[in-house]
């Protein structure tokens, strides 16, 4: 049987067959679907809820089944077994790397964690006060006029070179803009550190020769940084894509992606968390808490997804390093209110009904606030995890012979064809 959908355009009598492939149909077979001479039918679909935008391999997401994949792979077992960069490589090649192919690509990124003295310069020209995610997308993009050579990309080599030095360098980039709204002295990379160690001691070394990192500290950061690597087609990576449509380099679309993410709506979310369980006290306020969020007078930040439509994958496995980090940093008092929060919104029947589940910015919040970062700092380490999503994102794009520079149609909305009225007339 073909798979085709039977339209009929009852304004006019006339039938149509559209071709049906991978549960879609191509907007474009819609402009057939005319009267007289008005460009055809389009679709009206604010916010891309229910529009693919292009076809990928990177990521698979079944929302109703809380299944999240990179490349094929569960998330749980890539959180349990692998490594961040081990995770990136195969989110950008499309396969796990053997043992040597591994160590050349962290030797690669290992060697490209300077940042140039001026961009340091450039960080320091900031306020004490300025918000390192300004701080960070400012810089990112600043990075394109250090390497012009950037903007060939059709060059498979360049790119690879332009993608292993933005991974490598988001880490001090984050920690430098870190220190610098404490007023402290910028660490540079240590290259005898792995990634995630390198960043703690360029975030918290003072004045000892070697910053040690507790080893379940550097695995509860690393699982983080796995959990937010990539997630399909949201807000930020959307915005890597429609910029990188224009064929800029990839800095500027990264730094596209970092102003996403920016906004409280996307990366924010588990700020948010925290401010709700501060604000919620103890446990003892819990029961007043959910009859505000029933009565819609308190919103419950933390549970839910616009893609889980059942349990957010992520949300398990940041829960047990929760558990890790805990042991090293001791008890957040707000994970008692999380806890009892939680059991009492997964038993509630109209929260289940709803089917507000806990997504992964539930808890994150409580890990980071453990490890002493600033609320400011949250998206910054969300974006310094999304970095490898964002480019194999770009580099798929980039290789799409069906992509185009983004231009979506609008409805137009306001007055048509007034006639100019001289100032001394209006």
């Amino acid at each position: 049987m073909t798979d085709t959908l039977s339209v009929r355009d009852n304004r006019t009598g006339r039938d149509y067959e559209l071709a049906i492939t991978d549960g879609t149909i191509r907007a474009a077979d819609l402009k057939q679907i005319a009267v007289d001479d008005d460009g055809g039918l389009a679709t009206y679909d604010p916010g891309f809820v229910n529009t693919a935008s292009c076809r990928s391999s990177v990521t698979f997401i079944d929302g109703d089944k809380g299944v999240l994949e990179y490349r094929g792979y569960p998330i749980e077992q890539l959180a349990e077994h692998s490594t961040f960069l081990e995770v990136s490589y195969l989110l950008l090649n499309g396969e796990l790397p053997t043992a040597d192919e591994l160590a050349a690509w962290t030797h690669q990124v290992t060697h490209h964690t300077f940042l140039h003295e001026n961009i340091k310069q450039f960080i320091q020209g900031f306020r004490y006060d300025a918000h390192p995610m300004g701080m960070l997308m400012a810089s990112v993009s600043a990075l394109s006029t250090f390497y012009p050579d950037a903007s060939d990309i059709s060059d498979s080599a360049n790119r690879q070179l332009q993608i292993t030095r933005l991974i490598a360098k988001m880490p001090t980039l984050g920690a430098f803009a870190y220190r610098n709204g404490l007023g402290k002295p910028y660490v540079y990379p240590d290259n005898g550190l792995s990634y995630v160690e390198n960043f703690l001691a360029m975030l918290f070394k003072m004045s000892e020769p070697r910053y040690e990192s507790d080893p379940r500290i550097v695995k509860a950061l690393d699982v983080l940084l796995i959990l937010h690597a990539d997630h399909e087609q949201n807000c930020s990576t959307n915005a890597v894509r429609s910029v990188g449509s224009s064929q800029v380099d990839p800095y500027s679309a990264v730094a596209a992606g970092i102003g996403a993410l920016y906004g409280p709506l996307h990366g924010g979310a588990n700020e948010a968390v925290l401010k709700m369980l501060r604000r919620i006290g103890s446990v003892e306020n819990i029961p007043g808490f959910i009859e505000g969020v029933k009565a819609g007078k308190e919103k419950l930040m933390g549970f839910g997804h616009r893609v889980y439509k059942n349990f957010d994958p992520r949300a398990t496995i940041i829960k047990k390093a929760c558990d890790d980090v805990f042991e090293v940093t001791g008890v957040n008092p707000l994970l008692a209110i999380a806890k009892e929060l939680e059991k009492i919104a997964l038993e509630d029947e109209y929260f289940v009904k709803r089917k507000l589940y806990p997504n992964v910015d539930f808890y994150s919040g409580l890990i980071y606030e453990a490890l002493e970062f600033p609320p400011e700092m949250f998206t910054v380490l969300f974006a310094i995890g999304r970095t490898p999503g964002w480019l194999a994102q770009w580099s798929e794009l980039v290789q799409d012979k069906e992509q185009k520079i983004a231009r979506p149609k609008q409805i137009y909305t306001g007055t048509r064809t007034r006639d100019f009225v001289p100032m001394d007339q209006r």
